[in-house]
This record gives structure tokens, sequence and C-alpha cells, in this order.
């Protein structure tokens, strides 16, 4: 059994973990307000913009098609790039898009194709490249800057999109956590390169519709956009995740720590509780010796 003063020692340390932890939930509680809100005010815009995509993709065929659409006829070499978070106690937020990813990377793996990682933030590093040893042939690093935005994702498109145009891979596939509240976050993937085209995308009917440009020029100018604000949407999707998952986990985090405090001290008293029986009983067996 522990002693009294081990005991003491014990609750205060946990109550110095509970107070930062309930600074760490009051601080992420603060912050997805924020971070809700434009994610949620992003998800109309690139929503719309990809069914522009593939409503001129449905009138665009052959070699016309732009090659951010048409690929490049194979599929052999696939390019994960995994958003992930650059902090950690945010529950299994990072973990599960890391999950996900590894999934996907296995079955491809299985399938006889090539894997490659484009990894954004820190935290899935270590295992993508544990599990995976040398496929990691990019990096993003988000640290020095407080809150990724629309700068960082046009950056981070233009790199990938380099790689593409240079034949480093043929389809991209990017993996991110869409929020849908505090306590759910739903590990996303989406294929951004080539643009995926919807199999009930609107095909080229017989009206009468011109377009200022034609719709080759349009498509070269929305495709690489459109690679840029899907980017820039899961940035804000995930910056929204990681502020629920992590007020969810220090709120658990903090009840835990009560739960534990409260343990604690019934084991203290009833060690003090002994300890006092026991002089006690000493001092009255003293007196009744003498």
């Amino acid at each position: 059994m522990a002693s009294l003063k081990e005991l003491k020692g014990r609750i205060a340390s946990v109550k110095s973990t509970q107070k930062i932890t309930k600074a760490k939930q009051m601080v992420a509680a603060a912050k997805l307000r924020k971070a809700q809100a434009a994610a949620e005010a992003a998800r109309p815009y690139g929503q719309r913009l990809e069914k522009v995509v593939a409503s001129l993709a449905g009138k665009v065929t052959g070699d016309n098609a732009p090659r951010l659409l048409a690929g490049t006829g194979k599929d052999d070499v696939h390019m994960l790039v995994v958003a992930n978070g650059d902090k950690g106690l945010s529950g299994a937020f990072n973990a599960n898009i890391v999950k996900a990813a590894i999934v996907k990377a296995r079955m491809l793996i299985a399938q006889g194709k090539t894997v490659k990682f484009y990894l954004i933030g820190r935290k899935g590093r270590a295992v993508i490249a544990r599990t995976f040893p040398g496929l990691i042939v990019g990096e993003y690093d988000t640290t020095a800057v407080r809150t990724p935005g629309f700068d960082e994702a046009s950056a981070i498109a233009h790199d990938i999109s380099a790689r593409f145009f240079a034949g480093e891979f043929d389809v991209a596939h990017l993996f991110y956590s869409a929020f849908k509240s505090a306590l759910a976050q739903i590990p996303t993937e989406q294929q951004i390169i080539p643009v995926a085209v919807p199999a009930d995308a609107p095909a080229s009917s017989g009206a009468a519709v011109e377009y200022e440009p034609d719709e080759e020029s349009i498509l070269a100018d929305l495709l690489p956009r459109n690679i840029t604000i899907q980017l820039f949407k899961a940035l804000l999707e995930n910056m929204a995740s990681e502020q629920g998952a992590s007020m969810t986990a220090m709120d658990n985090a903090t009840r835990n720590a009560g739960e534990l405090i409260n343990k604690l001290t019934i084991e203290y008293n009833r060690s003090r509780q002994a300890a006092i029986t026991t002089e006690l009983v000493e001092i009255i067996s003293g007196a009744e010796a003498l």
C-alpha cells in the first residue's frame, strides 16, 4: 500500500494535470467556433465548383480534354496526399486519417500498383515512414504558420500539380477528416487528380449552349483552381475536426482525472484513518501496560 506522502503527491499531480486538460478544453472550444464557421462557409463553394467542373467535363472528350481531367491514360502510380495536424492531444483525429491512408495503400499495393505518399503536417509522418519505408516522396511543413490557409493550399496544389506534369504519378488521392460535429469527425478520401467525374454527370446534349471562351479554355483555368479549393477545403475541415476532437478528448481526460482524484482521496482518507487507529491502539495498549 502506498504511503500517505505518496498518495498526497499523486493527488497533487493529478490535480495539476486536470488543470491543464481543462484549460486545453476551453481553448479548443473557443477555437472550434471559428474553425467550424470557416469550414462550413467553404463547403458550398467547393461543392459548387466540383459540379461546374463535372458539367463542363461531360462536354469535353478525346484529345481536347486537359491533362488534369483526362489523366495520363494509366493508373499504375498513385500518390496519397495525407493531411494531418501538427499537434497532439486530439484523440484519434490524426490516427484515423493515417489509418484510412494505410488501408488504401495496402489495397493498391495488393493490386500491383505503386504507391507514394505526400504528407501535409507532421503527426502522421512517423507511422507512415515506419509502415512504408522509403515511400514518402514529398512533404509540406505547416508548423511555420499558425493556421494553414489559402496560400498554403495554393502552394501545395502547385507542388502536387508540378509532380503530376513531371510524370511522378498517375492518380492522386487526398485524405483528410471531414467535420461533422465535435463528437464525430469522418476520415475522407477524395480523388483530386485526375478530377473524378461522377457517373451521373450531365453529358453533352443537343441544347444550343455556347461558352465564351470554349469549354477547354474554361477547364484549363478551373481545374488547377479546383485542386487548390479542394485542398483548402480539406485544411479547413481538418482544423475544425482537430479542435472538435481535442475538445472532446480533453473533456474526457478532465473527467477521468476527477474520478482518479476521488479514488485517490478515498484511499488517502482510509490510509490516514488506519494510521490514526493504529496510533490510538498503541497508546491505549501502552497505558494499560502501566
